[in-house]
């Protein structure tokens, strides 16, 4: 197996920037997130998972779509173009890698292919680090998911004192290692021991239960302390709400862009006649819970939630969806 020692993972990236747009777990004025090799701001690939999730390397949180030119007498349409050199995510975390299939199966499957997410997929190159060490807020095991290996990952690392192990999963986790030959030693670290969570439950029959559940009064008790301010959805790896806004320039010129929303606002339910089907704290919450739990996997034979935690760590009044589950499952429904 190939290796890197720690100290080289700098020059390592800089040789991959050199062709390719590089994307690595940085903390830039005191927030984690996966941005642009070069910027100012610290490497954090050894640290916990990044405040803000990777998913804007694939779906970006304002993405233009196409430009127009208004004329007396037609209307010119351009669709803007995605293409660009190879990306590459570095250090994207198991959690995250299933976050990245979970938003395939929403803008590539199902007879849709959202072509703007797609172009970016295709130049996408996945480099995992398993998590050996996960917070108190992370239950991803408990979401299926092995921490220390990503399915789908175009290579895979493993930490090992100052080494990281490298292993390539597909074609493109090939060339990109061959890339990095120079750096590479052969190493002989044996697998990281499995890791202990704080959180853990079954999700056995949830999905199941939550399907008789529309109606139950635990939502009433689950709505009540949410602020409604959305941070759960804007660090959440896998939620893709967007809204479509135009940007006029001048002379009948603009292009129209799509930016993250979130269901937990009013207003992203609102629609043109007035009527809004979520209009208070209640249905928003409910709809959220049962997405992740629920209507995704009925849809898509998956879990919408990868157990990563953010959502746990920034919720200002602690809207915990395992103290959810773990409910749920207590509930005793009338057959």
């Amino acid at each position: 197996m190939k290796g890197i020692l720690r100290t080289k993972i700098p020059q390592a990236l800089d040789a991959l920037s050199s062709g390719a747009q590089v994307l690595a777990p940085m903390k830039i004025n005191g927030v984690s997130r996966f941005a642009c090799w070069g910027q100012q701001g610290e490497l954090v690939l050894g640290a916990s998972n990044t405040l803000i999730p990777p998913k804007d390397a694939v779906f970006g949180q304002t993405e233009k779509m196409y430009k127009y030119q208004m004329g007396q007498e037609a209307v010119t349409i351009e669709e803007i173009p995605q293409d660009g050199p190879q990306l590459v995510v570095f250090g994207i975390r198991p959690c995250d890698v299933r976050s990245i299939q979970a938003l395939d199966q929403v803008f590539l499957t199902k007879g849709f292919v959202d072509q703007i997410y797609k172009t970016k997929r295709d130049r996408s190159v996945l480099v995992a680090l398993g998590c050996s060490q996960p917070q108190q807020t992370c239950f991803c095991s408990s979401m299926g998911i092995n921490p220390l290996d990503a399915d789908g990952a175009d290579v895979m690392m493993w930490e090992s004192g100052d080494t990281y192990s490298l292993e390539a999963r597909t074609d493109k986790g090939k060339d990109l290692l061959a890339k990095l030959e120079p750096f590479l030693t052969d190493v002989n670290n044996s697998s990281p021991p499995s890791p202990k969570f704080s959180l853990e439950f079954s999700m056995e029959g949830v999905t199941e239960k939550l399907q008789k559940m529309f109606e139950h009064s635990i939502w009433d008790k689950w709505y009540r302390k949410c602020l409604g301010c959305g941070i759960c959805t804007y660090v959440c790896p896998t939620c893709h709400c967007f809204d479509i806004q135009e940007k006029n320039i001048k002379d009948g010129q603009g292009y129209k862009f799509r930016c993250w929303d979130s269901c937990m606002f009013p207003e992203y339910s609102l629609m043109a006649g007035g009527h809004n089907p979520r209009d208070s704290k209640k249905p928003r919450i409910r709809n959220r819970f049962l997405h992740k739990l629920r209507y995704f996997p009925e849809r898509y034979g998956m879990l919408l939630c990868t157990g990563c935690g953010r959502c746990l760590r920034e919720c200002p009044v602690n809207m915990d969806i395992t103290r959810f589950i773990r409910e749920v499952r207590e509930v005793t429904l009338d057959v």
